[in-house]
Protein backbone atom coordinates (compact mmCIF):
# COMPACT_ATOMS: atom_id res chain seq x y z
CA UNK A 1 0.00 0.00 0.00
CA UNK A 2 2.87 2.41 0.63
CA UNK A 3 4.01 2.02 -2.99
CA UNK A 4 0.61 3.27 -4.17
CA UNK A 5 0.92 6.35 -1.97
CA UNK A 6 4.47 7.03 -3.16
CA UNK A 7 3.38 6.64 -6.78
CA UNK A 8 0.45 8.99 -6.24
CA UNK A 9 2.70 11.52 -4.47
CA UNK A 10 5.26 11.40 -7.31
CA UNK A 11 2.52 11.84 -9.92
CA UNK A 12 1.04 14.84 -8.11
CA UNK A 13 4.49 16.37 -7.65
CA UNK A 14 5.29 15.86 -11.36
CA UNK A 15 1.99 17.46 -12.38
CA UNK A 16 2.63 20.44 -10.09
CA UNK A 17 6.05 21.13 -11.63
CA UNK A 18 4.75 20.68 -15.20
CA UNK A 19 2.03 23.23 -14.49
CA UNK A 20 4.56 25.68 -12.96
CA UNK A 21 6.86 25.29 -15.99
CA UNK A 22 3.96 25.99 -18.37
CA UNK A 23 3.04 29.12 -16.40
CA UNK A 24 6.66 30.30 -16.46
CA UNK A 25 6.90 29.66 -20.22
CA UNK A 26 3.68 31.59 -20.84
CA UNK A 27 5.02 34.50 -18.77
CA UNK A 28 8.34 34.48 -20.68
CA UNK A 29 6.55 34.39 -24.04
CA UNK A 30 4.41 37.37 -23.05
CA UNK A 31 7.50 39.28 -21.89
CA UNK A 32 9.36 38.50 -25.14
CA UNK A 33 6.40 39.63 -27.24
CA UNK A 34 6.21 42.91 -25.31
CA UNK A 35 9.95 43.48 -25.70
CA UNK A 36 9.65 42.74 -29.39
CA UNK A 37 6.90 45.36 -29.75
CA UNK A 38 8.95 47.87 -27.73
CA UNK A 39 12.10 47.30 -29.77
CA UNK A 40 10.38 48.28 -33.00
CA UNK A 41 9.48 51.68 -31.53
CA UNK A 42 12.29 54.23 -31.83
CA UNK A 43 13.48 55.75 -28.55
CA UNK A 44 15.09 59.15 -28.03
CA UNK A 45 18.86 58.86 -27.48
CA UNK A 46 18.70 61.73 -25.00
CA UNK A 47 15.92 60.71 -22.61
CA UNK A 48 14.44 57.47 -23.93
CA UNK A 49 11.15 59.09 -24.93
CA UNK A 50 8.98 57.84 -27.75
CA UNK A 51 9.95 59.13 -31.20
CA UNK A 52 7.39 60.14 -33.80
CA UNK A 53 7.99 60.99 -37.44
CA UNK A 54 7.17 64.55 -38.52
CA UNK A 55 7.51 66.09 -41.95
CA UNK A 56 9.38 69.38 -42.40
CA UNK A 57 9.85 70.72 -45.92
CA UNK A 58 8.95 67.29 -47.35
CA UNK A 59 11.71 65.68 -45.26
CA UNK A 60 10.72 63.18 -42.58
CA UNK A 61 12.58 63.69 -39.30
CA UNK A 62 12.22 61.99 -35.92
CA UNK A 63 10.91 64.05 -32.99
CA UNK A 64 10.88 63.07 -29.30
CA UNK A 65 7.49 63.42 -27.62
CA UNK A 66 9.11 64.13 -24.23
CA UNK A 67 11.97 66.57 -24.80
CA UNK A 68 10.93 67.82 -28.25
CA UNK A 69 14.37 67.06 -29.69
CA UNK A 70 14.61 66.47 -33.43
CA UNK A 71 16.87 63.77 -34.77
CA UNK A 72 17.97 63.64 -38.39
CA UNK A 73 19.00 60.56 -40.33
CA UNK A 74 21.84 60.54 -42.83
CA UNK A 75 21.31 63.10 -45.59
CA UNK A 76 18.31 64.85 -44.02
CA UNK A 77 20.27 67.88 -42.86
CA UNK A 78 21.60 68.39 -46.38
CA UNK A 79 18.09 68.12 -47.78
CA UNK A 80 16.88 70.82 -45.38
CA UNK A 81 19.81 73.23 -45.86
CA UNK A 82 20.39 73.00 -49.61
CA UNK A 83 16.83 73.23 -50.82
CA UNK A 84 16.45 75.77 -53.66
CA UNK A 85 19.80 77.53 -53.11
CA UNK A 86 19.16 79.71 -50.08
CA UNK A 87 15.46 79.12 -49.70
CA UNK A 88 15.74 76.09 -47.37
CA UNK A 89 14.10 75.69 -44.01
CA UNK A 90 17.10 76.88 -42.00
CA UNK A 91 17.71 79.87 -44.29
CA UNK A 92 14.11 81.00 -43.88
CA UNK A 93 14.33 80.46 -40.11
CA UNK A 94 17.57 82.49 -39.93
CA UNK A 95 15.99 85.33 -41.98
CA UNK A 96 12.93 85.30 -39.72
CA UNK A 97 15.06 85.51 -36.58
CA UNK A 98 17.28 88.21 -38.09
CA UNK A 99 14.22 90.18 -39.17
CA UNK A 100 15.14 90.18 -42.85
Amino acid sequence: MTDAFKDREAALEGEYFRRKEQEDLARLRAKMQQESRDSTQLRCPRDGGEMVTVTIENVQVDRCTQCGGMWLDAGELEQLTHRDAGDGFFDRMRRTIAGE
